[in-house]
């Protein structure tokens, strides 16, 4: 068995005196684990970096096993990202989310998100707004997308400023306000009510992190007795005033 393929790191874990377990989001055949011999070498442990983009080709003896990585360096971001926080804590929290994908499952739009999110994260102007996206595509991706299209009670699209933390379906201003207190909020950046282009502002981009906060922590940390991860919340932190 053998293939190559494009792909993140997502990181490493020590494998016997020298090799490394390699955890890798690859573009057409998911998030997906090999053997890399040599892995601590001086040589291959700047290149194992999370969100590093490397050339991987996988070989096993059977689809099923663990197999082994070579591997090549395409885009060495860490080196990039090192001197930025917000970068490090939001690459981190990136591969976290990643690991929620099941294991060999491919999610080439989630890999493509990735490249943008990645290329972008030591841009604090825009850098928090790409991962409120992100954090909604994983949603979609595993099954929980949001249905932010129309107002679940009148099928209206406009006027779309809440959505209901029960149905995960958008809520207009009129429909929603006596229930205001039970609805979480929908920041125009997620609708067709901003610009293209337009930079969020601050709150904004809070009300991002409060809507996709909560349907992270209702379908997937909390039922694994989880709290959010705190790489996310000085993420959030640190990118509460863009631009």
């Amino acid at each position: 068995m053998q293939w190559s393929d494009d792909a993140f790191v997502l990181g490493v874990r020590r494998h016997g005196e020298s090799g490394v377990i390699l955890e890798a989001m690859t573009a057409e055949h998911g998030r997906h684990l090999g053997l890399v011999h040599g892995g601590r070498s001086r040589r291959m442990q700047p290149v194992l970096q999370t969100g590093n983009r490397v050339r991987v080709t996988w070989r096993a003896r059977l689809d099923e096993s663990l197999g082994s990585y070579a591997v090549e360096p395409l885009d060495l971001a860490a080196s990039r990202l090192i001197g930025s926080g917000l970068a490090l804590y939001g690459v981190t929290h990136m591969a976290g989310l990643l690991r929620l994908l099941p294991e060999r499952d491919p999610h080439p739009g989630l890999y493509e998100a990735a490249r943008v999110l990645v290329a972008h994260l030591d841009d604090k102007a825009i850098a928090p707004a790409l991962m409120v996206r992100f954090e909604l595509a994983i949603l979609a991706e595993l099954g929980f997308g949001l249905d932010l299209g129309a107002c679940a009670a009148t099928g209206a699209n406009d006027a779309l400023i809440y959505v209901s933390p029960r149905s995960g379906r958008a809520v207009s201003a009129s429909a929603g306000e006596p229930y205001r207190d039970r609805l979480l909020p929908l920041p125009a950046f997620l609708t067709n009510r901003q610009g293209v282009g337009r930079v969020p502002d601050a709150e904004a981009v809070r009300q991002g992190f409060t809507l996709t906060g909560y349907f992270l922590s209702h379908h997937f940390w909390e039922p694994r007795g989880l709290a959010a991860p705190e790489e996310r919340a000085r993420f959030v932190a640190l990118g509460g005033s863009p631009g």
